[in-house]
């Protein structure tokens, strides 16, 4: 929860600064790696902003409702750089901002503990989670079009976007659910 307040707070902070310097534009990656994390914080409208602190408050609810533990939110935060380094994958993609992604990494990372670690209905909590992300990825088509317009939204899309972030959390968690393992109880 505490992840998802400060990326609300960035986000919210962000909103008042210019765009430019922080936005993702794969020509800046290297020279302006600060773009890795700032580009989170980015959104092009109040619309755009408002979805995603909404979005944002149910994955913390998800968090909380999941009990994720500490190691699940610290693979989320490395996966939060990874989900924009994987938008060089499309250089045609010039700007890009929003939490979307980074929020996919996170349901994906919680998903992905639930689902491994889980008792009983919460694996299966976790089982549906990840085919609803895995079958949502699918239906956006992350390899076609850069940007895409869909009803209801004031900006364009970019389905790359939330796809490096699932793959980021579910690696990120994956790794972490590898090198933490719960004592077991004798």
């Amino acid at each position: 929860m505490v992840l998802c307040a400060a990326l609300a707070a960035a986000a919210l902070l962000a909103w008042w600064a210019p765009t430019t310097p922080l936005d993702w534009q794969p020509g800046l990656a290297w020279q302006e790696p600060w773009r890795w994390w700032t580009a989170a914080t980015v959104h092009w409208s109040e619309r755009h902003l408002a979805g995603n602190l909404a979005a944002t408050a149910l994955v913390a609810a998800y968090g909380w409702a999941a009990r994720v533990p500490r190691q699940v939110t610290w693979a989320w935060f490395v996966a939060w750089p990874l989900t924009h380094l994987g938008l060089l994958l499309q250089p045609e993609l010039a700007h890009y901002g929003g939490l979307s992604g980074v929020l996919h990494a996170g349901v994906a990372a919680a998903s992905l503990w639930l689902a491994w670690t889980g008792p009983g209905r919460r694996r299966v909590v976790g089982l549906l989670m990840l085919a609803g992300l895995a079958a949502k990825l699918l239906i956006e088509a992350a390899w076609g079009d850069p940007l895409r317009h869909s009803a209801g939204w004031d900006i364009a899309l970019a389905p790359l976007g939330h796809a490096t972030g699932g793959i980021a959390g579910l690696l990120c968690a994956a790794l972490a659910a590898l090198l933490w393992r719960p004592q077991s109880r004798a």
